[in-house]
């Protein structure tokens, strides 16, 4: 009996969601993060070197809809694969002091630049494109900005948007989602 209850402990442990690591900052880390100088200029150029796409996430401490991603969406294997794989992944925190380095040249406090960009949400995933004019800020040159948590089928399907470039072709996002949640339940 006490073999059963400490089985079924165990059992009902390992299906509780994972806790997201914690930085010193009060930010959830991921292994597919990177640590840069925040020069988004430097990080778009080593993100083309490594063939993956520059992703900027904002994020702040307490946040519950970033642990949410970070604890349910972020950890699923093909979503964690895709973020690892295919995109450079820079965090920024919405009231951070780290200055920040924007295409155009200027430099700011993260908090600064983020409502420069009109951020007003956590988390934020603000997607570049391969190439960004110097005289431009990262907010005129994202390709797409998801504000806000969203479930797995939608993260994963904008991360493939992007990635094929679909904002570069005559379907919006929502009509690409709606039709790849079409052929998933066939």
């Amino acid at each position: 009996m006490i073999r059963l209850r400490h089985a079924l402990a165990l059992l009902l442990l390992s299906a509780l969601p994972a806790t997201a690591e914690m930085g010193d900052d009060g930010l959830h880390k991921a292994p597919w993060m990177r640590q840069t100088f925040l020069d988004l200029r430097e990080d778009l150029a080593e993100a083309n070197a490594a063939g993956q796409r520059l992703m900027l996430l904002v994020e702040q401490r307490g946040c519950i809809y970033c642990r949410k991603m970070h604890e349910e969406v972020f950890v699923l294997p093909e979503i964690a694969q895709i973020l690892d794989q295919d995109y450079f992944v820079v965090q920024l925190n919405m009231f951070g002091d780290l200055e920040v380095t924007d295409f155009d040249g200027t430099v700011l406090p993260e908090k600064e630049m983020i409502a420069r960009w009109g951020l007003l949400f956590t988390p934020a995933m603000m997607f570049l494109p391969e190439e960004v004019p110097q005289d431009t800020t990262a907010a005129e040159s994202a390709v797409a900005v998801m504000p806000g948590a969203f479930g797995p089928a939608t993260t994963r399907n904008l991360l493939r948007w992007v990635l094929e470039h679909g904002y570069a072709g005559d379907e919006p996002f929502q009509k690409y989602h709606a039709r790849m949640l079409e052929n998933q339940a066939e």
